[in-house]
């Protein structure tokens, strides 16, 4: 790839000359070539460089004059390109269509309207060759209490890569940098994304998993017509990731299948921006209203976004951080107060572990036995 500036056109206008020269490539017009400089900017993944890879831009030329030619045109214009673009995609989106199939049937569970709690729509990608589009996933959480912390099901399944099992241990660190500074962190949760059955990698899923644990935990709903795509550090700061254009695409498809409200969009990262290069039909959807792009910089302002309620703050009575610090404070109270009778004697539920049965490690020495000893 290398920068995009002024001179980008007249580059690109050269490669046209170059291959009318050697090829039956007919002449591009300056709107054909302004769209060739876009599609190299999607190659390249950023809108401010366009791609290094000659070939693949030699391609689109060469198909581009093809659809001219075949709409009888002397000139290669903008739709060209875009019909060549179309076209590419069209020979390599089968698993796509049928995902989007299958979410409209229903046998793919998607909500793209309403509200629910502990529940949240993620983005991934999917890379097939030099093709890859952008798929929803409904992400879930269960909350109880206990003293197993914070579960990973794909982990535990074996289902996930390290980079998705490195984001989830950064959940940990979260929770413990915003609620166990002043008491224990006493919770027994799961997170899954549903109805997936193969291997996971990525840790862009992790603001929407820290999302839809928050809800869980506050018993606040979240909007089902917002996806979320992002990555997220110990401080709750949200980082990029890749893959934003077809993230972004991939839920307009499904909501446009499924009826859009208008108030459907995708939640990225602010730092992402500059990597947006969206297919037209969805820029006309945005400037029209009928879909939306919001960006965001922190955890906080995905949950007031998401969960129509001001993050605000642990000491904010009403906040969404306030709700879970009381009911993370409620389960502490419930495990230092209740008993269960095991083996004929009382043991704390704060001794239990995973699986309901007391701890089999030896009980740690007191001072008197070490000095003793």
């Amino acid at each position: 790839e290398f920068e995009r500036g002024e001179g980008t056109s007249e580059e690109l206008g050269r490669l046209v000359r170059r291959l009318q020269e050697e090829s039956d490539v007919l002449p591009f017009e300056a709107e054909g070539v302004a769209e060739l400089v876009r599609a190299g900017a999607r190659l390249a993944g950023n809108k401010e460089k366009i791609t290094a890879e000659l070939g693949r831009l030699a391609d689109m030329i060469r198909e581009s004059s093809f659809w001219a030619k075949n709409e009888g045109a002397g000139k290669v214009r903008g739709r060209h390109v875009r019909k060549a673009l179309d076209e590419k995609v069209f020979r390599s989106n089968l698993i796509a269509t049928q995902l989007r199939e299958m979410i409209t049937q229903g046998s793919i569970l998607i909500s793209v309207d309403g509200e629910a709690i502990g529940q949240i729509n993620g983005l991934s990608v999917a890379h097939l060759g030099d093709y890859m589009f952008g798929r929803p996933s409904r992400i879930t959480a269960s909350i109880g209490i206990g003293s197993a912390g914070l579960l990973n099901i794909e982990r535990e399944s074996r289902l996930s890569g390290k980079t998705f099992d490195k984001a989830m241990l950064i959940l940990d660190g979260y929770m413990r940098n915003k609620y166990a500074t002043n008491h224990p962190l006493a919770l027994s949760a799961s997170l899954a994304m549903e109805q997936s059955y193969g291997m996971i990698e990525g840790d862009s899923a992790s603001i929407a998993e820290l999302v839809c644990l928050l809800s869980a935990l506050a018993r606040v709903p979240l909007r089902q017509g917002i996806a979320v795509t992002g990555s997220v550090n110990q401080w709750g700061q949200v980082q990029a990731v890749g893959g934003v254009s077809e993230k972004v695409e991939g839920f307009y498809d499904v909501c446009k299948e499924l009826g859009l409200t208008g108030s459907q969009g995708v939640c990225l990262p602010s730092a992402n921006i500059r990597n947006l290069v969206l297919r037209h039909d969805v820029v006309e959807a945005v400037e029209n209203g009928r879909f939306h792009v919001w960006a965001m910089d922190s955890v906080d302002q995905a949950l007031k976004l998401l969960a129509n309620t001001p993050a605000g703050d642990i000491d904010k009575e009403g906040s969404i951080h306030w709700r879970v610090d009381r009911r993370l404070q409620d389960m502490i109270h419930v495990l230092k107060e209740q008993k269960v009778l095991e083996h004929g004697r009382e043991v704390h539920m704060t001794e239990l572990v995973h699986n309901g049965r007391p701890d089999p490690r030896p009980p740690l020495p007191g001072r008197d036995e070490i000095r003793r000893n």
